[in-house]
This record gives structure tokens, sequence and C-alpha cells, in this order.
């Protein structure tokens, strides 16, 4: 939209605004189906849309940014493209419709000035009037015709590549601001324990050691002991001195047999809440000629991200700043804020690049705990790093899950029911309250995305979930439900595909006739 020359283009990351707010991941978030376009589908996204817009969170997730800031950031360009042509034709001597742009030159016949030199005069004049200065707003402008684009859908360079190639892109571990201190972190052994007791007697007199300090847990993470130095190995290599006791709370008795039995009864509890139903299926299924059934299990996954778990804050006269790779600057700041006893607007967010979210920086629990650490730094600035091995430890996992799908069909091999629940725990429960402060309401969509969402014409179908709460913590993942769940259901799609006597492709195109694309 603004028409400017695309290799002179840089990249900021924006201020907390609600403008940012991410609309499309919570309306897209609702359990309907894709193929339901009642009003009641209708009714409750225009609500949710509206309540984000006004209440929301600016977050980077659900593969939403493009869908979610499409319109706001074509607003921008076209805006920012009617202003700056209506101050270069005043300087040009002619009427804005005369002029055209191109690559950031605006022409009128042989007068061309260009965005920088029009910007660089207004400064100028500015400054020798001594007075701010401006460019005024257009009041109105019109978005290109998309005929006329000369950037989107062709192959561009990224802006970013150069910086990340020669190591010049600063992502959150690579802030350290002036007097840095460092800490490192050991966390309860079992999820959700806390400290009872630590010695730290012999960490505090290793060279470098500032401070030793106990954590409880907050805004999901279990209960810590962190130790700030002078240098991040010499924090790290302090915490293998440390003599701690811990109370190892509710998830210690718990193993993966006993979580594996639980969601395998579930699945014959009959508590199912049913994200999609079609015809009659278990009658179906009764009467089929010929049946079969398979049961797919997924384990609890971390997300692992490259760059570990860290944040950088730094609080000194009643105000905090803060140097975080996050998903979710607004939360991150409303973290730092509480933990801190804070006004937000005396928290300041400085987002850096992200070495891997996949949705684990979403959650704001190392970046309270990093925050809770700088309040005893004396006043310096404060990196807290995770070690790998407590980044694993203690991730926000991928739900473990247990699917059972029976298919029936009739003599001649055409699919007559198709029925599916699966068993697991929910995210959005978890997530909502810990990182967001907003209670839970309603079905979780992400426990049977990729199953109950999927385009497949069945005549008679039936797709469930069964929601478990364990002390084990969950949180959004890349494609969450989709990354178990269809994996799930497109293997029983080719196990029914067999079972039919069919190739695989022509069994899925069968069962796609409405749903061409």
């Amino acid at each position: 939209e603004l028409d400017c020359d695309w290799t002179k283009v840089k990249i900021e990351h924006s201020p907390i605004d609600p403008i940012y707010n991410n609309i499309a991941s919570m309306v897209d978030g609702l359990p309907f189906h894709p193929d339901d376009h009642g009003s009641v589908k209708r009714s409750a996204q225009w609500m949710v849309g509206k309540l984000m817009r006004e209440f929301g969170v600016m977050m980077t997730g659900g593969s939403a940014s493009v869908k979610d800031l499409w319109s706001p950031m074509r607003d921008a360009g076209a805006m920012a493209r009617a202003s700056l042509l209506n101050a270069g034709a005043k300087r040009l001597g002619v009427d804005a419709a005369q002029c055209t742009i191109e690559n950031g030159v605006i022409s009128a016949g042989s007068k061309r000035i260009s965005f920088g030199e029009l910007v660089a005069t207004i400064n100028k004049e500015a400054a020798v009037n001594k007075e701010g200065a401006s460019l005024t707003p257009a009041s109105s402008w019109t978005f290109k015709d998309p005929t006329k684009y000369r950037l989107l859908g062709k192959p561009q360079s990224r802006i970013d590549s150069v910086a990340k190639t020669d190591g010049s892109a600063k992502f959150g571990i690579d802030s350290q601001p002036p007097g840095c201190l460092f800490a490192a972190v050991t966390m309860s052994p079992t999820l959700g324990g806390s400290v009872r007791k630590c010695d730290s007697s012999k960490s505090e007199s290793m060279p470098g050691v500032k401070k030793v300090l106990t954590l409880a847990g907050t805004h999901g993470a279990s209960g810590a002991v962190a130790i700030i130095a002078d240098q991040y190995w010499r924090a790290r290599k302090a915490l293998s001195a440390l003599v701690i006791e811990w109370d190892t709370g509710p998830a210690a008795a718990l193993s993966s047999a006993d979580i594996d039995s639980q969601f395998t009864k579930a699945l014959d509890s009959g508590k199912e809440f049913d994200f999609f139903k079609q015809g009659d299926a278990d009658k179906q299924l009764t009467a089929a000629a010929r049946k079969i059934e398979a049961v797919y299990r997924a384990p609890y996954l971390a997300h692992a991200p490259m760059e570990p778990m860290n944040c950088t804050v730094h609080l000194r006269d009643g105000k905090a700043q803060v140097w975080v790779s996050t998903q979710v600057a607004g939360p991150a700041r409303d973290a730092v804020a509480k933990v801190l006893n804070l006004a937000s607007e005396n928290v300041q967010v400085h987002v850096q690049y992200l070495g891997g979210g996949f949705g684990r920086r979403l959650d704001v629990d190392f970046i309270a705990q990093a925050a809770l650490i700088a309040r005893e730094s004396g006043g310096a600035p404060v990196q807290t790093v995770w070690s790998r091995e407590e980044d694993m430890r203690h991730d926000f996992y991928r739900p473990a899950a247990v699917s059972r799908f029976r298919a029936g069909f009739d003599a001649t091999g055409k699919l007559q029911g198709w029925v599916n629940v699966s068993a697991g725990q929910a995210i959005q429960p978890q997530y909502l309250p810990r990182a967001l402060g907003w209670p839970a309401a309603g079905p979780d969509k992400t426990t049977s995305e990729g199953s109950f969402d999927q385009p497949y014409e069945f005549e008679h179908a039936r797709i469930g979930h069964v929601t478990l709460e364990l002390p084990i913590p969950v949180g959004f993942w890349r494609a969450v439900g989709h990354s178990h769940q269809a994996f799930f259901k497109e293997s029983f799609v080719d196990e029914a595909a067999n079972e039919a006597k069919m190739d695989p492709v022509a069994f899925r195109a069968s069962l796609l006739l409405k749903h061409p694309r």
C-alpha cells in the first residue's frame, strides 16, 4: 500500500497497543465445524471479535498474524501513502491528483521527490522553526487495486535474513544492558513442587555469587532456587553446591502407566463432549456387516525451542524494563507488573527476536520468575537463563492423548458409520487463568481439532473428547490438536480404505465430493 522501495524497508517491533489485539485466533478457536454457517456461529464469532478488540490480548499465535493484522497494516500503509503524497504534492507545487508514487518516489511530470528527501525537508524546517516535525495525517485514503500489487504473491527476499545470518540479529538471550548480572535456576524435580528448605552456605561463598534466593511458583511455574552472579557459568556452577529439600507436589506419585490407564478408562466412560454429530453413527455401527477398530496414543512433548527460556529485567526507581523473546507482549508486561506490584505503564517490554516459540512463549512463567529475581539484585539488571535440562523438565507440554476409532461397512465395503472418541487434557482451562488471568469457559476445541473439524462427508459420524484433569502442565503447541489428532484420523482413514479395498487417495476423494479443494 505504501509503494515504497522494498530494499529500503526495516522492521521494528510494535509497542503494546489494543490495535494489535489478536482477534482471529480467538474467533477461530470457537468450537464450531468449518461447514457450520449458521446464525449461532456467526453471532458467537461477532461477539468474540468485539470483545477481543476492546478487552483482548496482543498475541502472536494460532497462525493468525497475517489474517489478523492484514487490515490494520493495510490501513497504516494506505494512510501513510496518502499523507506523504499530499505533502509531496505541496512541495512540488502541483495537485495531488497529478502525482504518482513508485518505489518511494513521488513524481509529477519531470518533478520528483523521494520519501526520504520529503521527510528530511520537513525535519529541517521544524528544526529551524524550533518546533516538532510533523506530517499532517491524511483525512481519507483509498486502497490499491489488487491487480496493481507488486509485492504480494511474488518472491521477495526476507528483510531479516542478513541479520540472522551474520549474527547481528538480537534475540532475548543477547540482551545484556550495562552492569548486567546473571541468574541460573534449579526448579523442583517434580512438576508443581516447592522448596521446603535450602542450605545455600556453600554456594554463597563461591566466586562471583551475589545472592541466593528461594522462589515460590507463579504463573504456572514450579518452586525454585535462583543464584545471581557476575557470570552465568558461575551462577550455574553454584547451583550444584545447594542442598535442597523439596515438597514434591501432586505429580510425584503419577506415572505414565497411571495416566494411560486413566485415559483408556475415560474412553469407556460415556462422558465425552461430542464436537461433531451427523446421522446416527452408533446405530449404523451396530448394524454393520464388517467392523474395524483402532486405538492410537501420543505422548507428552516438550517444545524444546533452540533458544532456551530467558528474560532480562532491570528494576529501578519504581519502573521496570524487560528484554524478552515473547509471543505475548501485553501479558508479559502484566505479569511483571503483578509480581513487582507496579502499574502496567511503569513496565516497558522490549520484544526481541524469538529463537523458536512454537507456543511455548505464549506463557509468561519464566518472565514473572525473572522479574522476582531482578527485584533482589540491588538495582542491577539481571538476565535469567534456564538450562536445557530445566527447559525440558518444566515446559507446558503438548497434551498426551489416547484416541479410539471404530468404523462399520456394509457387505459391499461401503463405509456406514464412523465413531471417534479421544481422551486427554485440555489446554485452555490451564492456560487462560495462568497466563491471561481469564476464566476458562466452554469446551476446548483444541482437544479434538484435526479430528472433528475435518471435511470428510461422513453420512453417519460422531466425534467426541473426554477431558481429564491431571497435575501435568500443558500448553499450546504448533498446530495444537492437529499435531496428534489429524495424524490419528488420517491413519484410520488409511485403515478404512484398506478395509474397503480401495486406493487410499480414491477412498478420500469419495468422501470429499463437496470439498474439491
